[in-house]
């Protein structure tokens, strides 16, 4: 399954880097959801991703934005690359894989891993509908946070 522009978000609940669980549909309404998706805490691109939507966070909140970054780590991982790199937006845990999978960003298999999300982006309107898509195969490649906050600013 896939998840494309103009299709309704899938739902989701997953605890937070403070093992919280977060629910998609509770965070819609007041703004746009931003879904930061990354193979791994603590690796290169993946920290320059996250440090990225970090620096274009005040930008994005000014315009009622709400930032989630999802991988398949633990919280207690999540909890950790926070503090080390002064992530200032919640770090979800999709341990399970099963969101990386409804949304179709999932690899069975990559650099020898097996069960890690693809790098990509989601941007949701209030409503949970996506309205921005990005996904690379290439995951030294990260993703463009001005063309989010553009999308985010066009939504708000």
């Amino acid at each position: 399954m896939t998840v494309d522009e103009g299709q309704k978000a899938p739902d989701f609940s997953l605890p937070n880097e403070e093992n919280e669980p977060i629910t998609l549909s509770k965070e819609l309404g007041e703004g746009p959801v931003v879904l930061s998706f990354y193979l791994f805490d603590f690796t290169g691109v993946c920290t320059k991703q996250a440090c990225g939507f970090r620096d274009a966070l005040g930008d994005l909140r000014d315009h009622g934005a709400k930032v989630f970054g999802i991988s398949v780590d633990s919280p207690f991982s999540h909890k950790k690359f926070k503090e080390e790199n002064g992530i200032n937006y919640p770090l979800l845990s999709d341990f399970s894989k099963e969101v990386c999978r409804s949304y179709g960003v999932y690899y069975d298999e990559k650099f020898g891993l097996r069960g890690v999300a693809k790098k990509s982006v989601f941007v949701l309107d209030r409503d949970g509908v996506v309205r921005y898509k990005w996904v690379t195969e290439d995951p030294s490649v990260p993703p463009d946070v001005t063309e989010v906050a553009r999308v985010v600013e066009e939504l708000a």
